[in-house]
């Protein structure tokens, strides 16, 4: 079974991505959906139903099964319509525990939010009130309220959207803590808007995600509280039903009749279940980051179209060989390219530079490679990539897995997030040793300082216990380095690995990878959008513009005499030293002389 799972060919034409496509492509979502609208519609409709009266008593007809004629769901011990009263009963149930959760999230969220954003006394004092109700189990609150203002649905309902109050509040305020001081909040308030005008339009939009699940799941649970108060005689009062009060007048007959029980709580779990589901499936719509042109979790394998044209190797004695590569991304029902008919090498002992701008496709080539592109939405649809004489889009999983790191491996451009922040970065380099080389605790201890000594970490065994945030910049991509060299790779992908870096570290990092490509012979794929840094360290370059490669050769021949509009724009904006202005005046006339031939 290959590891590249294949997906179907996509349909022509392309669709807008509306958020009811996206909730419908979440099939538990709308399942949720249907089940929810079908019991909303039945009791919308009630009153016009032709249903008996639900409180009328009848008891020459008590205890009819369910089936009976005339009583569909049978009767109850007062020989009371069944199904009349569940309708009845759930339109009660439902209003009460809608309007609670209405309550709770209104006065929970803004108590959240005023928290978090203010934080300091503010935050302490408003979370100190909360955690006073909250030390109060939340159903012996309940039931302390209701029993000081009276049995009755109304003082159920404030009950249950009180001690609901303190779940909305702590949740929303842990998430505004998270935004309160980010570069958008603080760039807003530098733009002269007020407290209020950011909580609204800056804050609010995020935190939404979360309130919406919140009053999803605790919308389920505050009709089961509000069933639970009538159970017990405090909600709704007879002849009355609800959900809670028919559970608890069929209690008595749970032996002998058990659908007068069995009914109303099928209904109770039918009615949590969808609110359940549709919650989350909502949670993922309002939130703009998972609109990933289908509504799923990106999974551990790249799909790969079926019916895909794999040419030949041609690139003999090549580590690494990409042949026509086409890699796409899903939106609503169409693929939009990122890279088209990319075809490039590298070999043993060699550099390519892989140069273009931002968004020009180097990375999803890269990525390409070991099958890292994440699917949904990312599909690749055409072309090869060979390890030697090894198609990867044909391996099967395990494989594919044991050669990422081994025979591949990778140097990402922020180590900051690419490390654990949980793990000292010793252990880190251990885990890379381990997931190839069965090797002792005490061995792969030594080899990984070992790693961090080759790479210049000064004082490694100190270090090695250290964690990512504990080390500089270029500390950190020294370790991303030692954890890449960690099983001896064929082919090491840096991809921008210094742009994040100063001037200084930079060169270090470069001259290190040098040494050690020369040293090991190894590949090496260099991925920038800088000439400067190609000129100095790669062997041939490929130039990549629009997910397309427009010239590739050797360096100095490239460099040199560029027969590309756009590679001759990217040499042009290497600043040299001592043409001060007549740089400018050189890239503009570049720039106005590929207008003018584009014209």
């Amino acid at each position: 079974m290959s590891a590249l799972v294949a997906s179907p060919a996509p349909p022509s034409g392309s669709a807008r991505i509306t958020s009811w496509h996206l909730l419908l492509n979440n099939r538990l979502a709308a399942a949720g959906l249907v089940l929810l609208g079908l019991i909303l519609l039945l009791i919308v409709l009630v009153p016009v139903l032709p249903l008996p009266d639900p409180d009328a008593t009848a008891p020459a007809d008590r205890l009819k099964p369910v089936l009976t004629a005339g009583h569909l769901l049978g009767t109850d011990q007062l020989g009371r319509d069944i199904l009349s009263r569940l309708l009845w009963g759930t339109r009660v149930s439902i209003a009460v525990g809608f309007a609670a959760t209405l309550i709770a999230a209104g006065i929970g969220s803004a108590i959240g939010i005023v928290a978090g954003y203010a934080g300091g006394r503010t935050d302490n004092a408003m979370m100190r009130g909360i955690d006073m109700l909250m030390a109060f189990p939340y159903i012996l609150l309940a039931l302390a309220i209701v029993a000081a203002l009276g049995p009755g649905l109304m003082n159920a309902l404030y009950a249950i959207a009180l001690v609901n109050i303190p779940f909305f509040a702590r949740n929303v305020r842990g998430v505004t803590l998270g935004y309160a001081h980010r570069e958008f909040v603080d760039a807003a308030r530098l733009s002269g808007k007020g407290h209020l005008s950011i909580i609204l339009t800056e804050v609010l939009p995020n935190v939404m995600p979360v309130i919406v699940i919140t009053m999803s799941t605790t919308a389920g649970w505050m009709i089961l509280e509000t069933a639970g108060l009538s159970f017990l005689g405090l909600g709704a009062q007879p002849p009355q039903a609800d959900l809670g009060s028919m559970l608890g007048e069929g209690r008595a007959q749970l032996f002998t009749a058990p659908h007068v029980s069995i009914v109303p709580g099928v209904m109770i779990f039918l009615i949590v279940i969808s609110l359940n589901v549709l919650g989350d499936g909502i949670r993922d719509v309002l939130d703009p980051r998972l609109r990933s042109g289908a509504l799923a979790r990106p999974g551990p394998v790249t799909e790969v179209a079926p019916g895909r044209a794999a040419p030949a190797n041609t690139a003999e004695g090549a580590s690494l060989a990409i042949q026509k590569l086409e890699t796409g991304f899903r939106r609503g029902k169409e693929i939009i390219p990122a890279v088209r008919d990319v075809s490039l090498h590298v070999k043993p002992g060699e550099c390519l530079g892989l140069i273009g701008e931002s968004g020009s496709g180097k990375s999803v080539t890269a990525l390409s490679v070991m099958g890292l592109v994440a699917s949904p939405p990312g599909v690749i649809r055409n072309g090869a990539i060979y390890l030697g004489d090894d198609d990867v889009l044909s391996m099967p999983e395990t494989r594919l897995i044991a050669n990422r790191g081994s025979r591949v491996a990778y140097v990402f451009q922020d180590p900051l997030t690419t490390l654990h922040p949980m793990y000292p970065v010793g252990r880190q380099v251990e885990e890379a040793i381990a997931a190839h080389q069965p090797v002792r605790a005490a061995e792969r201890r030594e080899k990984a300082v070992a790693l961090l000594e080759k790479v210049g970490i000064p004082d490694a065994r100190e270090r090695s216990v250290h964690y990512p945030h504990q080390l500089s910049g270029g500390q950190r991509q020294r370790v991303g380095i030692a954890m890449a060299l960690a099983n001896d790779p064929e082919i090491i992908i840096a991809d921008e690995p210094t742009t994040a870096l100063d001037v200084t570290v930079q060169a270090r990092i470069l001259e290190l990878l040098r040494d050690l490509q020369r040293e090991r012979g190894m590949a090496l794929l260099f991925i920038t959008h800088d000439f400067g840094i190609v000129s100095e360290f790669c062997d041939r370059v490929a130039v990549m513009k629009d997910g397309e490669i427009v010239e590739t050769g050797n360096t100095r021949e490239v460099l040199d005499n560029p027969q590309h509009a756009y590679t001759k724009r990217l040499i042009a904006c290497v600043p040299e030293l001592g043409t001060g202005e007549r740089f400018l005046d050189r890239v503009g006339e570049l720039f106005a002389g590929s207008k003018e031939v584009a014209q």
